[in-house]
């Protein structure tokens, strides 16, 4: 994540991201599932600042009225926890500027909660190391160690368990992103654990290789059917992309959006502007993005 720092206040970009493998292994004992994914984190960006607050109390604001800002707010507890763990009493007032989608299965929320521990442990001067932020945030939710161990990584457990993977080369995806958001809980109630999982090997090999066309025939995530159960339009949109004959096709975590997997930037371009009119009839959106971390031009 790129931050900067002014030395009161400071502003953070956070990324999406999208499980270009995601696997079920198993339902445990405390509720959560088993599984075993690979993330990459896109450039598509919420921008949070963060100003010093002397008397302790800490406040949310954000451009988007549907998004809670009260205690519940992901931002926010990260904050809370951050202040319990290191006696801190100082607050901060926090500005949060949302563009990845919610319910989109992009981690808008958990890349949000990295990114306030990692501002806040600058702003003030907690000075923990990036393992003790990454465990602390496992706390909070499965998705958030990922954020700190940026830009590629296989995810294990319930995804709280991070091994950065090596990539060879950037990936150039457009992102579609319909209208209509999923639950993830809803999602997952749906799931069928498979008898003999998908390993993962493949996809693996092929980023740490650079070989797109073959990461592209190895995209998989096991939610996707049970996110079509619900709303049938996600196998739809997916097999709209493939019309355009990009590297490979996938809905992102447990849904609503999907990605193509294209060989290269004019690919890319090329696909999005093909499926555009058709997207906004649909009132859905398309994104040209590449794979990584810190915005280009900030």
């Amino acid at each position: 994540m790129k931050l900067l720092d002014r030395g009161t206040s400071l502003t953070i970009w956070a990324p999406a991201k999208a499980n270009l493998f995601l696997e079920i292994l198993g339902k445990r004992a405390d509720g959560y599932h088993e599984l075993a994914t690979l993330m990459v984190a896109v450039a598509l960006f919420d921008e949070l600042s963060f100003a010093d607050d002397p008397s302790g109390s800490l406040h949310l604001e954000c451009d988007r009225p549907d998004l809670s800002t009260g205690p519940d707010n992901l931002i926010l507890r990260a904050a809370r926890l951050l202040q319990s763990r290191t006696g801190r009493t100082r607050g901060a007032r926090i500005q949060l500027v949302k563009r990845i989608p919610m319910m989109a299965g992009l981690a808008g929320g958990s890349s949000d909660a990295a990114a306030a521990l990692i501002a806040l442990d600058r702003l003030w001067q907690t000075k923990l190391s990036t393992d003790e932020l990454a465990a602390m945030s496992a706390e909070l939710g499965s998705d958030i160690p990922f954020f700190f161990r940026l830009p590629a990584a296989w995810c294990t457990g319930r995804g709280e368990k991070v091994e950065p993977i090596r990539l060879a080369r950037a990936l150039d995806l457009v992102l579609l992103l319909p209208s209509f958001g999923l639950g993830t809980a809803a999602v997952y109630k749906q799931v069928r654990i498979p008898r003999d999982p998908e390993t993962g090997a493949d996809i693996r090999q092929a980023m740490e290789a650079g070989d797109v066309e073959l990461v592209g025939r190895r995209l998989f995530n096991r939610l996707e059917e049970a996110a079509t159960s619900i709303e049938p339009r996600v196998d739809e949109y997916r097999r709209r992309l493939e019309q355009e004959g990009p590297a490979g096709a996938r809905m992102s975590g447990s849904g609503s959006s999907l990605f193509a997997v294209c060989r290269d930037q004019d690919e890319a371009r090329r696909i999005a502007q093909a499926i555009e009119p058709w997207a906004k009839e649909q009132q859905a959106r398309v994104l040209v993005v590449r794979t990584g971390h810190v915005p280009e031009e900030q």
